[in-house]
């Protein structure tokens, strides 16, 4: 498909693995500037990431060794993608803070504050990030003839004529791929379930070959496997030019049987609620596939790029519109994170900005069904727009994160809403749900502008208040939820969102991240309540084998 170029371009896009060269000495300008850095270092509350294993076999220790090592090689790969020379960058830098705040943010670019550099030096973060050649301009890329493009698993380069050409990942990134391969080739010998034996085989193929069609459709045959390990190029979100590159990552997860098998009823129901979508028959024509489930896990490792800036509490995969047709989805709920989150960001942030009348609706359990749903709801909607032309994504281009991520985050809610009538949530009150989601749109602003998330409820945040889903106290500054103004603004903007989507219309998704996408002045004084009262931003992770209490193979 022939894409438009991104509104935000200005013409040119990032130096090719090298990183963008500073203009001058990367030094602090004064002690408070490097004050001020290690606060925003402090900002990002360190949590081990750990579980019991006790209950693993050697085996499957052993596997989780491998994975652990693999994992390290996708978080290389996402440096280079996000950035380039890793050593070199870091070796420059003045101070340990400054190592640090990189190590967060994998580059100079402040991911939390719309991509800000925070090293002296360096100009705005490329939107294509390091995926494209830096002087490669809007009309060259058009005008390139090569079929891999635009594929998610290429990156663009330069011949020796200096002609643009694609260079598939499996090639450009081959020492590394095959270092990864081997390790999955040796865990997928080890692996006692079945399921996980396949899958990590055929996922070791599909590194080699940037094919992840099979690898995907046996990730979502297994029911029985007790550790996962979800790794490769998956998700958009560092190509804000065109939305087309996919970024390396991997999380290693244990798997909490009991709580999975508690879970896997709601998926039953999926037709049902799919059906009962607040648009009209012809957004909601396509069936969600049947084999999707749901789990609960402790992740014990982050690599790539679900570890840049904020720190993923849910997995929704996999991305494959065709396996999500025929097989549907996993969601897999990463509860250690999700607990710290809840803990160290959203119990503070309802004590500073909800009303004491509702704080006590403020739940853990009320954040996990939350984000569980948020999960579900990707798989809702259509994966085709309706003229048949193009899927979502293709049609949105930069704007599709942003508008599918507040399309989870609403679809979430509104399925809540429908489980509770048809009486399958028993003694269950919305007013949890409601008062904690918007205790979490605090938390995920902070996010910022750079963010598909945090920019996904701006854009919620200005719809409820347009519509009196909440009231906020002028004096106190505390917020109150309107349940029957709530209900009303949940089925409004879910309307809006699935209707741009099966449209495709890239305007007026433009139209609705430009106006509402944003922090006006009473937002902006809300946020900064919150930061006065040094309120994590997020987390960050103390995490390893060692820290997981599982010993290296000798």
């Amino acid at each position: 498909m022939k894409h438009k170029f991104s509104l935000l371009t200005v013409g040119v896009v990032s130096a090719f693995f090298i990183g963008c060269t500073p203009t001058v000495n990367n030094q602090p300008d004064s002690m408070d500037e490097e004050m001020e850095l290690k606060q925003k270092v402090e900002a990002f509350a360190q949590v081990p990431l750990k579980c019991n294993i006790e209950h693993l076999t050697e085996s499957e220790k052993a596997v989780l060794n491998l994975c652990f090592d693999a994992a390290k090689i996708m978080d290389d790969l996402f440096w280079q993608e996000a950035y380039g020379d890793k050593e070199s960058f870091l070796a420059s830098l003045p101070n340990d803070t400054y190592r640090e705040f990189a190590l967060i943010n994998y580059g100079p670019w402040e991911r939390l504050n719309g991509n800000a550099p925070f090293v002296p030096g360096y100009g705005e973060k490329p939107l294509g990030a390091n995926f494209y050649p830096k002087d490669m301009t809007k009309e060259e890329f058009e005008a390139c003839s090569d079929p891999l493009k635009e594929s998610m698993y290429s990156i663009l380069s330069r011949d020796a004529e200096g002609k643009l050409i694609a260079i598939p990942y499996h090639e450009f990134y081959a020492e590394k791929i095959e270092q990864a391969a081997k390790l999955l080739d040796s865990a997928a010998k080890l692996a006692e379930d079945p399921g996980l034996s396949k899958y990590l085989a055929l996922r070791a193929t599909a590194l080699r070959t940037d094919n992840y069609y099979d690898s995907d459709a046996a990730w979502m045959e297994m029911k029985n496997n007790r550790i996962d390990f979800v790794v490769g190029p998956i998700e958009n979100y560092e190509d804000h030019l065109y939305g087309n590159k996919a970024a390396h990552e991997a999380f290693v997860l244990v798997k909490d049987m009991e709580w999975s098998e508690r879970l896997s009823r709601y998926m039953s129901f999926l037709p049902q609620l799919q059906k009962n979508l607040p648009v009209e028959a012809k957004y909601k024509s396509e069936l969600p596939g049947a084999e999707s489930d749901l789990g609960v896990y402790d992740v014990v490792f982050y690599a790539g790029d679900c570890n840049a800036g904020s720190k993923t509490i849910a997995i929704n995969l996999p991305n494959d519109e065709k396996i999500q047709e025929l097989k549907g989805s996993r969601r897999l709920q990463l509860r250690n994170s999700m607990q710290y989150k809840f803990n160290m960001i959203m119990e503070p942030i309802a004590a500073l900005l909800i009303d004491p009348a509702q704080r006590n609706y403020v739940t853990f359990d009320a954040f996990f069904e939350n984000t569980m749903f948020h999960e579900v709801a990707h798989g809702l909607g259509i994966k085709k727009t309706l003229d048949g032309k193009s899927t979502p994504q293709e049609a949105l281009l930069e704007t599709y994160s942003a508008i599918e991520e507040g399309k989870a985050d609403i679809l979430g809610i509104f399925m809540l809403e429908q489980l509770a009538k048809m009486g399958e949530l028993p003694e269950h009150d919305m007013m949890n749900n409601y008062v904690t989601f918007l205790a979490g749109i605090f938390r995920s602003v902070r996010f910022g502008a750079a963010s598909a998330h945090g920019k996904a409820n701006m854009v919620r945040f200005h719809y409820f208040q347009d519509r009196g889903a909440f009231v906020r106290d002028s004096v106190t500054g505390f917020y109150r939820i309107v349940p029957e103004k709530m209900s009303e603004a949940v089925a409004g903007l879910a309307q809006d969102i699935l209707v741009i989507q099966g449209d495709g219309d890239y305007q007026r998704a433009s139209e609705m991240l430009l106006k509402q996408g944003v922090v006006d002045p009473l937002l902006a004084e809300d946020l900064q309540k919150i930061q006065e009262a040094n309120v994590p931003i997020d987390i960050r992770f103390e995490q390893g084998k060692e820290v997981l209490g599982l010993t290296p193979k000798p």
